[in-house]
């Protein structure tokens, strides 16, 4: 079974995300903030890690953080940024990061799940 962490500060993103991708299929857990986040990817492996970009109003950038905590301990994990919150310089920093797709929260869940499932097909 595919296993997605999904981190976002706001409850109901959390809720609709966690529920539309485990009827999919998906193994899902979710972080409402940075620090359970870091502490889910310390304690294993996810096929596919999707963070806010703005995991708490302190740390703007708080999910591209997460998203590089995972690629140093879990390299061959994929990371998305989602976000409400998307600029040109976020995109760059989010792909010299090695953020693998940067969507916007605007997207429908159809082409979120579009992504997330390139992410994983082509994680092998």
């Amino acid at each position: 079974m595919i296993r997605l962490l999904i981190a976002d500060d706001e409850t109901s993103i959390l809720f609709a995300m966690k529920e539309y991708f485990e009827a999919l299929g998906y193994a899902v857990d979710c972080a409402a903030d940075e620090e359970r986040a870091l502490a889910l990817v310390g304690a294993g492996e996810y096929d596919l890690v999707i963070a806010d970009l703005r995991l708490c109003a302190a740390r703007p950038q708080g999910g591209l953080a997460v998203a590089t905590a995972v690629k140093a301990r879990w390299p061959r994990t994929r990371t998305m940024i989602l976000t409400a919150y998307g600029s040109p310089e976020a995109r760059e920093q989010a792909r010299g990061a090695g953020v693998d797709a940067f969507l916007h929260k605007q997207d429908r869940l159809q082409q979120v799940a579009a992504v997330v499932r390139g992410l994983t097909a082509a994680r092998d």
